[in-house]
């Protein structure tokens, strides 16, 4: 097991590709380009002017090396920013801080990467959009569409096709989608469990599908996590994790591998790599004391029971040892936010309940470095637990 000093702050599947490409090849990846929700967002949100689905408030950023909130739904770097490190790369920066550059005139490269990840986005549109609350997974398949046009006027089509061959593109979605169906009585009288995680699969391939059609070779796709095991299901179960929750991450995933095994199939030019998120989160839950946890029910930050009940406010507790904690921090209730300004909610805080989960998988620091360690381990040593690599 890694050393526990060596601490990452990222979420749950920092570093589920490199194993699966090797270490020479990892290292030839030009560029990472990013796609997915608050688990890989490093600030887009902040530039949503409706969006109250933000990670600006203090709390937010505490193990960040500028101490500050960034925009990442972490107490310190997330997934996407471990990725580059490994790969000796600068994080992808958010598309929309690069619009917002070149709105004002100064130079802006998208060679370099560019993450399109939006907190709160799903596979499904849902009504984010509408709200403007967050970016769904099409709208960042369509600016990665206008990125790739750009691209080639700036390079041309060979020389950037070769460039995108050798980079890698991550997907980390689902989630968002998955909560909505579980709290939404009028979605699971439309569809089955199995219909909807089914629906799910074929609606990320139809945009997995267009990013390979404009130059993609190379992904790296995680599955859905324990979802019913978050502190704000936890809440609504006695402490104990929701089977039903849990049901539906489990029934995704397999939907999911089905899907690219079939894709991969129809496109004998790709490759790409499933993570198992679930085993690799159960496998911290029930042995918490082999990776040093002494709390793997509760939120480090937040209030209320399991620090479940309201999210991480300025007024929030936080624990006095984040490496305690598998999770950072628990749910957002994204109704009520909508449904009121800031100081009304806070006002009506004790008398508010869990509405509408947003996303639960923002897990502590060690929680995710150990995650990066084991998966470096495995790296190094060419054995997989939770990876599985199609070519």
């Amino acid at each position: 097991m890694c050393n526990r000093i060596v601490m990452g702050n990222s979420l749950l599947f920092i570093s589920f590709f490199i194993f699966s490409l090797g270490l020479l090849e990892a290292q030839k990846a030009p560029a990472v380009y990013v796609f997915g929700d608050s688990l890989v967002d490093v600030g887009n949100n902040n530039y949503l002017s409706l969006s109250i689905e933000k990670a600006i408030l203090p709390r937010y950023g505490i193990d960040f090396p500028t101490k500050k909130p960034t925009g990442r739904f972490s107490n310190g770097k997330n997934a996407a920013d471990l990725i580059a490190e490994k790969l000796g790369l600068p994080t992808s920066p958010p598309y929309l801080s690069l619009v917002s550059k070149v709105h004002n005139n100064k130079n802006v490269s998208f060679l370099g990467g560019v993450n399109f990840a939006s907190g709160g986005a799903g596979i499904f549109n849902g009504s984010d959009e509408s709200f403007g609350q967050s970016i769904p997974l099409t709208k960042q398949v369509d600016y990665y569409s206008q990125v790739h046009g750009q691209l080639i006027q700036q390079i041309g089509a060979s020389t950037l096709e070769k460039h995108l061959s050798k980079s890698i593109f991550i997907v980390v979605i689902g989630g968002n989608d998955i909560f909505g169906y579980f709290d939404s009585k009028d979605l699971q009288k439309k569809s089955t469990p199995q219909q909807y995680v089914d629906s799910m699969a074929s609606t990320l391939k139809v945009q997995l599908q267009r990013l390979y059609n404009n130059g993609a070779k190379k992904f790296e796709i995680a599955g859905l996590g324990a979802i019913g095991c978050c502190p704000a299901y936890r809440l609504k179960n006695k402490t104990d994790c929701v089977s039903e929750a849990n049901y539906l991450s489990v029934k995704y995933n397999e939907a999911l591998q089905s899907m690219l095994k079939e894709w991969q199939l129809e496109n004998k030019d790709i490759s790409y790599s499933y993570f198992d998120t679930y085993a690799s989160i159960q496998d911290l839950i029930h042995n918490p004391t082999s990776y040093g946890f002494a709390n793997v029910k509760a939120a480090c930050c937040g209030l209320g029971e399991l620090n479940a009940q309201f999210p991480c406010l300025p007024i929030s507790s936080v624990c006095s040892n984040r490496q305690d904690h598998i999770f950072w921090i628990h749910s957002i209730l994204r109704r009520q936010l909508l449904a009121s300004s800031w100081m009304k909610f806070l006002m009506d805080l004790q008398n508010t309940h869990l509405l509408l989960i947003w996303n639960s998988y923002w897990p502590s620091e060690l929680a995710n470095q150990l995650v990066l360690c084991n998966n470096l381990f495995i790296f190094v040593c060419g054995v997989t637990r939770y990876q599985t690599t199609i070519e």
